[in-house]
């Protein structure tokens, strides 16, 4: 990880992308690579969590373990941000960090991105999806800050905002949107395995 930072520091790409690689070079970005979280996290408004959750085949699940360690230090420093998870999840699981985080502020939006082009596919979204759980205690709030979030990936897309489709739904229904591509395919080859990936799925 810290060699990753010191390449965005360079303004190198840490992954293959001639898109990423073109807007580090050229581009007058405002990024400031850091690995201290507590300092990126203190005076944000909004966190987004896009930490990897590989799927783990002995234990039948995804390992969630690095998106709640972001989570527990956001609110250690700044319990006020809204959150917005975006790594691959079950359907449900944001559901449970408002059972298990009460104090957080939990929205959900997938990505659709391929890989060697993600940078494009966020400047060319085919949709914006955000999910705001509605067993929130925040959940009037989020629904402010669901628009908020939307209106800011629009802004940032090179593709005019009317022409976006954009969906503030349910954080459930949005990680199903997430998941069901992957769904279709496990069940075009349902051997024992792929219905093991398809249960860790939908938990």
């Amino acid at each position: 990880m810290p060699e990753k930072i010191e390449l965005l520091k360079a303004r190198k790409s840490p992954i293959v992308d001639s898109d990423i690689e073109d807007f580090l070079a050229h581009k007058n970005l405002d990024l400031h690579p850091t690995l201290d979280g507590a300092e990126a996290y203190k005076s944000a408004d909004i966190v987004v969590i896009a930490t990897p959750t590989n799927y783990d085949p002995d234990m039948n699940f995804f390992d969630t373990s690095y998106v709640e360690q972001v989570i527990e230090l956001v609110l250690e420093v700044n319990p006020a941000a809204v959150m917005v998870i975006k790594s691959t999840v079950p359907v449900g699981y944001t559901k449970s960090l408002c059972r298990r985080y009460s104090a957080g502020r939990f929205l959900f939006s997938p990505e659709f991105l391929r890989e060697g082009h993600a940078l494009y596919d966020n400047l060319y979204p085919s949709r914006i999806i955000v999910g705001v759980p509605s067993e929130s205690a925040f959940k009037d709030e989020l629904e402010s800050a669901a628009h908020k979030f939307a209106t800011l990936l629009a802004e940032g897309a090179q593709d005019s905002a009317e022409n976006i489709p954009t969906l503030i739904m349910r954080a459930t229904e949005a990680e199903a949107v997430k998941l069901l591509p992957t769904l279709i395919w496990l069940c075009a080859s349902p051997t024992s395995t792929n219905l093991i990936h398809m249960q860790a799925c939908v938990g």
